[in-house]
């Protein structure tokens, strides 16, 4: 039986009156109705095995208890080894009482193939199976697709992995990779029908919202051929949604001491203003869940010079001080 229930402002609200005592300040922030822990556990890396398995649960686990309720993963991720981690965990944490589902917001991605033989398995499951009309051509770069059919298809099995009847934060997973092969025209069409799916999947009570993880697409210069422009993207969601109110209402990429694209960088145009993706994220009402905060280690000891005297005088170590810098980050 699935686990019921989504997070709600309820239930956020009493996980953070629980917590805050042994919190440090500004450690719990409101995002879309919600209220979230400024630093979330991701289910990334690590091997497909059992020990891994185990390993990722505890982690989930211990995270949750010790005031963190926001928990991000993707079907592809550990070839799908990481939701089922993820759904162990939660049906511990449940049965245990130490929350209740509306206390946590859980979030996964779909669009890579989350399988290790890739090719074979969407070709056997998706273009030779009749239920689909999944093309070849909607397959880019061997491991990538946002046909409609298997996105639902996707979301749907990502529902089975992690026992639950409501996702509560459903992001396209670096749409980018789509630019890799195909005309801005045709990703933005193929956005639409990917955007459409999801507002079906709201109504339907499979999710709650949807957003875009991304890696290169709102960091890069225009110029570049993997560019997402923001408010065109917001523009369509507002579009397809059945009253012109979407519900695409975060954006997910990688910010830390030595990534400040997001933060600098005037990638995105706003009448007429080229400005930083986090400041248009923040105009078009949607907020920002920054992935790699440490940058897999390679931002810890690498402080921006201007800091270095603040963070010196602080007790931290050099990992929570890379970590400290990207939550302190304006409008993260």
């Amino acid at each position: 039986m699935k686990i019921s229930g989504k997070a709600t402002l309820t239930g956020t609200q009493k996980y953070r009156e629980r917590h805050h005592q042994d919190c440090i300040a500004a450690h719990f922030r409101e995002a879309n109705d919600w209220v979230v822990s400024s630093i979330g556990i991701g289910t990334y890396l690590g091997a497909a095995d059992s020990r891994t398995d185990d390993r990722v649960t505890d982690a989930i686990i211990e995270s949750v208890k010790n005031g963190i309720n926001l928990i991000d993963t993707a079907i592809n991720y550990r070839y799908m080894h990481a939701e089922w981690s993820l759904s162990h965990a939660l049906r511990a944490l449940i049965r245990d009482e130490v929350v209740s589902r509306d206390e946590l917001i859980i979030c996964t991605k779909g669009g890579f193939i989350p399988d290790l033989d890739r090719i074979s398995w969407f070709y056997s499951r998706y273009i030779e199976n009749s239920r689909f009309s999944i093309k070849p051509g909607d397959l880019v770069a061997e491991c990538h697709c946002l046909h409609p059919e298997y996105i639902w298809d996707q979301l749907e099995r990502s529902l089975d992995n992690l026992g639950v009847e409501t996702i509560d934060i459903y992001y396209l997973h670096n749409p980018e990779m789509q630019l890799s092969e195909v005309s801005p025209e045709i990703f933005y069409h193929r956005l639409m029908l990917a955007f459409e799916v999801l507002e079906k999947a709201v109504s339907q009570g499979k999710i709650s919202s949807y957003g875009l993880a991304t890696w290169d697409g709102f960091r890069v210069p225009p110029t570049h051929p993997n560019h997402l422009d923001l408010a065109k993207a917001k523009a369509i969601a507002s579009q397809v949604a059945p009253n012109g109110t979407d519900h695409f209402k975060f954006l997910q990429l990688p910010f830390n001491a030595t990534m400040l694209e997001a933060l600098v960088q005037p990638t995105q145009q706003v009448k007429r203003t080229w400005l930083p993706v986090l400041e248009v994220a923040h105009r078009l009402g949607l907020s920002v869940i920054s992935s790699a905060s440490i940058g897999q280690t390679k931002a810890v000891g690498q402080i921006p010079e201007a800091l270095e005297g603040i963070l010196d005088q602080t007790p931290l170590t050099p990992t929570l001080q890379a970590l400290q810098f990207t939550r302190s980050c304006p409008k993260l």
